[in-house]
């Protein structure tokens, strides 16, 4: 795109001088009566303002005024811009100017009623130049490989609304599909993420850094709302972004979040995104007010789009933007760019260059395949939601060093059936994309363990030699064999691993005196194996998914992380992925909502009803009674009714039908007031470890907390009295308004 510098100098306290250059010849210069300037300053910040943008709609005719008056502003009696926009393919106007001047909004430059960035053949890209000077620096050289992208999104506890960040990277994966994205995702949201993450990969690996969140301005600093270790509020400002970066900028920042290019104090201080171009960022991008959820998303994913098929970044930036206004966002001109002196070029290279390099990583649901049809049976990373506070924890777990604090061998994904516990081994996957995986399903012998040497990709063909002989030969224990594998001189010594057990129950576990035990195959393989990790130090984990639980192998570390049913926000999220389930759907809306009712939650069964609700062979009522019928016979199916609860003692079903009361998640403490009985604590641990009691872990305690799914509902209701109803709600209510009112634990409070 054609290159044009706009300088706003105010050289005394009432004259300015306006300077165009445009690359031919000296700098063009006109003077600027500084009453006029500050009476158009005041005339666009009352008009564009927080309250007054928010009663505009896309198209409206102030917008266009506003703009209107901005162009005349540069363009002048001498008519400059008008010689130079109509230059195909475009411009960028790189500004230059002072506090309030900077802060203007040039987006909205509009000429005989068409808005400069967004129509015409040469559409305008404003960009606020940071940094004096006007020589640019050496041109950069494009990767010839896919676009690298670090995303972390921030969803503290108590922060609302609650983003669709899920949506975010599902739409920039959807639109990035063709030329395929390098997306790397910091799932903590904390600073000190960051900061591990990008010095993890190293200075200049990722092009772009996505940080999506709420942002505000606090005091006249504006910040970004991040996360604590424990998921609760942190305020990040732009020094501490940059703290965290510590120099290893990308070619973009894209701050998304509202406020992040507005400037506060009516520009007197400098927007987040401007405070991080002095920090070091090349071009950052920001929105200039409180900015849609919806066209946040749209933007990115159109930007991203672009950037990944090798277009440079202000052209990028500029069909992002059309793209807006083309489907009437109102948001169309609240993105802003900050840039140093840097070429505003691409990135990467074309998706056919020659040589250009792929992505070696397959998606992580590819590895979870039923080994009859081929198919997948875990969520695609796109229609992934929800699960943000256990997969915190699940990969604090995974990474933590040898020997330290938290650290183990394995981690258990418990729960009942269809919560969910295989996609989230494989969320799990993707957020480790530096590990190799081997994934088992059911059943698993020394024959199907040995499958290891085809799961994994060694990295010498010795290596694969060596690590073939060693499991298919019988000369020492299996775990001596395994120390082999891992030690820091063998095979997999510098090849870090995720070995997964998916559907564990399934032909590992023995029954035995109504507990689970590993079965005699499983006995051998699993304590090997984790003993082999522990005695290397190795990095590699493994990785469990389990309706049961089973013992602990002598000597070595297992952090089990219960599954709860999905939370209402994440259940809505989760609805909008279904094409027959979201509001939105033709589907009678009676229908829709007793099909959501039947699924209680349950991820799995939401997939299933789904498809159920679309059968066009069923009348209405046909439907509806398929759905209550279907999810009657689910609950068989799963185990989660007859044969499983009717084995339990009878004071054990009587608790979870108290429990069953109180429609969401109790503190232990709560469950032992509900049910006063001296077995109340082998009830409890009993009724976890069946599934038929959720436990999870509450995000501000950090402590138990226990929850009996929607789906057993049905079948323990006729257990208690009317009377034993009553009583258990009155413990209930005396017990949480003490945890909860009277006392409230702080957050962020050890447990």
């Amino acid at each position: 795109m054609n290159m044009l510098e706009l300088e706003i100098f105010e050289q005394t306290s009432s004259y300015c001088e306006l300077r165009l250059s445009t690359g031919e010849g000296p700098p063009k210069t006109r003077g600027l009566d500084k009453i006029a300037v500050d009476h158009l300053i005041e005339l666009v910040e009352r008009d564009y303002s927080q309250h007054a943008i928010a009663q505009k709609v896309f198209g409206s005719p102030q917008l266009g005024d506003l703009g209107a008056k901005l162009a005349v502003f540069l363009d002048g009696d001498e008519r400059w811009l008008t010689a130079v926009l109509n230059r195909p393919p475009g411009v960028t106007l790189r500004i230059t100017a002072e506090q309030r001047l900077r802060h203007l909004p040039w987006e909205l430059l509009c000429r005989d009623g068409s808005f400069l960035t967004v129509s015409g053949p040469a559409p305008l890209l404003p960009v606020r130049a940071v940094g004096a000077g006007t020589t640019l620096q050496t041109p950069v050289i494009p990767g010839n490989r896919p676009l690298r992208v670090l995303f972390m999104a921030t969803s503290p506890e108590g922060v609302e609304p609650v983003l669709n960040y899920e949506a975010e990277e599902a739409a920039i994966l959807s639109a990035t599909s063709r030329t395929g994205t390098d997306l790397v995702v910091e799932e903590s949201g904390t600073l000190e993420g960051l900061r591990f993450l990008s010095r993890d990969y190293g200075e200049g690996y990722f092009d772009v850094l996505h940080l999506s969140g709420h942002a505000t301005i606090d005091n006249g600093q504006p910040t970004f709302v991040v996360e604590n270790e424990f998921g609760g509020v942190a305020s990040a400002t732009a020094d501490q972004i940059a703290q965290a970066m510590a120099g290893h900028w990308p070619r973009l920042v894209f701050v998304s979040g509202c406020l992040t290019g507005n400037a506060p104090d009516r520009g007197a201080f400098p927007s987040m995104s401007e405070s991080l171009v002095r920090a070091g960022a090349p071009a950052v991008l920001g929105w200039a007010l409180p900015v849609g959820d919806v066209s946040a998303t749209d933007f990115a994913a159109e930007l991203y789009r672009a950037l990944a098929s090798g277009e440079p970044l202000d052209q990028a930036i500029i069909e992002a933007r059309q793209h807006l206004y083309t489907n009437k966002r109102g948001n169309w001109h609240l993105l802003r760019v900050y840039a140093d002196r840097s070429p505003l070029a691409s990135m990467v290279t074309p998706l056919n260059t020659k040589g250009r390099a792929r992505i070696q990583v397959r998606p992580a649901d590819q590895e979870f395949l039923d080994p009859q049809t081929q198919l997948s049976r875990v969520a695609a990373r796109a229609a992934f939601v929800g699960r943000r506070r256990v997969i915190q924890r699940c990969l604090r777990t995974l990474k933590q060093p040898p020997g330290s604090q938290g650290a183990a061998e394995a981690l258990v994904l418990h729960g009942m059936g269809g919560l969910g516990k295989s996609s989230l081994a494989s969320r799990l996957l993707e957020r480790i994309p530096t590990h190799q995986r081997a994934v088992w399903y059911g059943r698993v012998d020394l024959t199907k363990f040995r499958e290891l040497t085809t799961k994994i990709l060694f990295p010498t063909v010795e290596q694969h030699i060596e690590a073939v002989k060693l499991l298919d030969t019988d000369y020492a224990p299996l775990a001596v064999r395994l120390r082999h594998l891992l030690d820091v001189d063998g095979p997999l010594g510098q090849t870090s691993c995720l070995f997964v057990f998916d559907d564990f129950e399934d032909g590992n576990l023995d029954e035995r005196d109504g507990s689970h035990v590993l079965s005699p195959a499983m006995a051998d393989i699993l304590p090997a194996l984790l003993t082999a990790i522990r005695d290397t130090g190795s990095p590699s984990r493994v990785i469990i998914t389990s309706r049961y639980r089973f013992p602990t192998p002598p000597a070595t570390r297992v952090v089990v992380e219960s599954l709860e049913t999905l939370t209402a926000i994440e259940q809505t999220k989760k609805i909008t992925n279904l094409p027959n389930l979201r509001p939105s759907s033709p589907i009678d809306p009676t229908i829709r909502t007793r099909a959501i009712e039947a699924a209680a939650g349950n991820p799995r069964l939401l997939e299933w009803l789904n498809l159920i609700v679309a059968d066009t062979t069923l009348d209405v009522d046909g439907i509806i009674t398929a759905i209550e019928n279907e999810a009657d016979r689910f609950r068989r199916e799963t185990i989660l009714a007859t044969n499983l609860l009717s084995s339990q003692p009878s004071e054990l079903q009587k608790m979870l039908a108290k429990v069953n009361v109180v429609e969401l998640p109790v503190p232990a403490e709560t469950v032992h007031t509900i049910h006063d009985h001296p077995d109340a604590a082998s009830h409890i641990e009993r009724a976890a470890q069946l599934g038929l009691l959720e436990e999870g872990t509450d995000p501000e305690t950090r402590r138990p907390r226990y929850y009996v799914s929607n789906v057993l509902r049905p079948l323990i209701r006729p257990l208690l009295s009317d009377d034993e109803t009553t009583q258990a709600c009155a413990a209930a209510a005396r017990s949480l308004h003490s945890i909860w009112i009277t006392a409230p634990v702080p957050p962020g409070s050890p447990s």
